[in-house]
């Protein structure tokens, strides 16, 4: 066995970095994609699902924070299930966390995309997501502090333009509309609609990947984690109830851009504010886009620094001390799904990802809870053990409706990550036993094993 030094992540991110890139990776869900759930449930079906989801996300957070502190490590959800299940559990756990923000990034890209058509109807969806993609890599690339203070102004910009965008349309809002055609498809819906409540907060669980970079991590977490989930709570019932009561919600139920052409109802098209909120509408689609491929870049850089993905994606620049082959290999999997794929579907598999990741972390603290009762914890969820046991059941009957209402991506989903551990079996990486300081405290430790 050899021993290889690595670069390490620099610790820079403070709170309010924190909120801001909690906030940041999941604002989107605001701007787009949650409208699907309109037309899989209708306005009533959809807010039942969401109510769900937000329990969900509440309990999911405050126990998901005891392992993010615990266990600071830029992997997440890896590596708390490799410090409990061993190296399998680490795999499946990082395979999902992949393509939950792996997928995410291109689902955003498309709508980034589409509002730049929707104010400039000559610049084309796919060209202009792609020329997004390269932007936001090369500016994660200079480095996490720069990209931090970056996310912070482009987040509070977002978060204002939402609270404008309430006050525009609050004076249309008609309960008549909101209930028209509350529940078309019945409780069934309610089920469909499930991965598109998931889309409002779906990434939060992100802050975990910039675990490495953050100043007091134990005590600046929960913070960021706490504040963050709340400010989004508001920000997701405020926008959807307002929105389904301006105007008939079918009209707006399949489209890419649903705040824009909600304004656009509001004051008219040629309104001189329609085209203004348009434009900065896009900030909320870069926030969350910057934040997602930053997430997905560090969990890149977990595996490839710990063997289960090619270990050249571990390296960091030894300038900006960002993991510039993790960003890029990332990009390249936009690239192909922005190419190839629809954005209901993209959205799908990732709140796939997303929640069968939620329930590998939620085992994971039970079995961490049994088998290492003397592990530090610098932040206990409250009413232990209810809290992450209500979002395991959640998480499980949210994949499970996913499944159920679409078969083939579940499929494809789960082909590939059998493929996947065929693969991890045959070149041997099951047995391969990673430090267990490095899993835990991996900053304490300069190391990695290689066989």
């Amino acid at each position: 066995m050899v021993l290889a030094k690595t670069e390490q992540l620099k610790r820079v991110l403070k709170p309010i970095h924190l909120w801001a890139i909690a906030v940041g990776l999941v604002i989107s869900g605001e701007y787009f994609g949650w409208n699907y759930g309109w037309k899989a449930a209708g306005t009533i079906g959809f807010l039942i699902a969401t109510v769900v989801i937000t329990i969900m996300y509440i309990t999911f957070v405050f126990s998901y924070t005891e392992l993010t502190t615990a266990i600071p490590h830029a992997g997440g959800a890896f590596a708390y299930a490799y410090r409990a299940m061993g190296p399998f559990g680490g795999f499946i756990a990082g395979y999902a966390t992949l393509i939950d923000f792996l997928f995410a990034t291109p689902a955003i890209a498309a709508s980034l995309g589409s509002y730049l058509h929707f104010l400039y109807p000559f610049i084309p969806v796919v060209s202009s997501a792609l020329i997004f993609n390269v932007i936001f890599i090369i500016i994660n690339i200079l480095g996490i502090k720069e990209s931090a203070i970056f996310t912070l102004f482009i987040t509070l910009l977002a978060v204002a333009e939402l609270l404008l965008f309430m006050g525009v349309v609050g004076p249309h809002f008609k309960m008549s509309n909101y209930v028209s055609h509350p529940m078309p498809f019945g409780w069934a819906g309610v089920f469909a609609a499930l991965p598109f409540a998931v889309w409002f907060y779906l990434a939060i669980e992100g802050v975990a990947m910039v675990a490495e970079e953050v100043k007091e991590p134990r005590k600046n977490i929960p913070k960021g984690y706490i504040y963050g989930l709340g400010t989004l709570i508001f920000l997701t019932f405020g926008v959807m109830v307002l929105t389904g009561g301006l105007t008939d919600w079918r009209n707006l139920s399949d489209v890419l851009d649903p705040l824009p052409e909600s304004i656009a109802i509001a004051l008219g098209k040629t309104n001189s504010l329609t085209k203004i909120f348009g434009g900065i509408g896009l900030f909320g689609l870069i926030a969350s886009f910057h934040g997602t491929i930053l997430a997905s870049s560090r969990q890149v850089f977990a595996m490839g620094r710990s063997g289960y993905l090619p270990r050249f994606l571990s390296d960091v620049s030894h300038r900006f001390k960002t993991p510039h082959w993790a960003l890029i290999s990332g990009g390249i999997v936009s690239f192909i799904c922005l190419l190839s794929g629809r954005t209901d579907q993209i959205i799908i598999i990732s709140a796939m990802g997303a929640v069968f990741m939620y329930m590998m972390s939620m085992l994971s603290l039970f079995i961490l809870r049994k088998k290492e009762p003397d592990l530090e914890r610098p932040f206990a969820p409250p009413f232990y053990p209810m809290f992450p046991a209500i979002a395991l059941v959640i998480s499980a009957i949210s994949l499970f409706a996913i499944m159920y209402f679409n078969v083939l991506l579940s499929f494809v989903f789960f082909a590939v990550l059998a493929f996947g551990i065929l693969l991890f079996v045959l070149v041997g990486k099951h047995k391969v036993k990673l430090i267990e300081d490095y899993m835990v405290t991996p900053l304490a430790n300069d190391f990695t094993d290689i066989e």
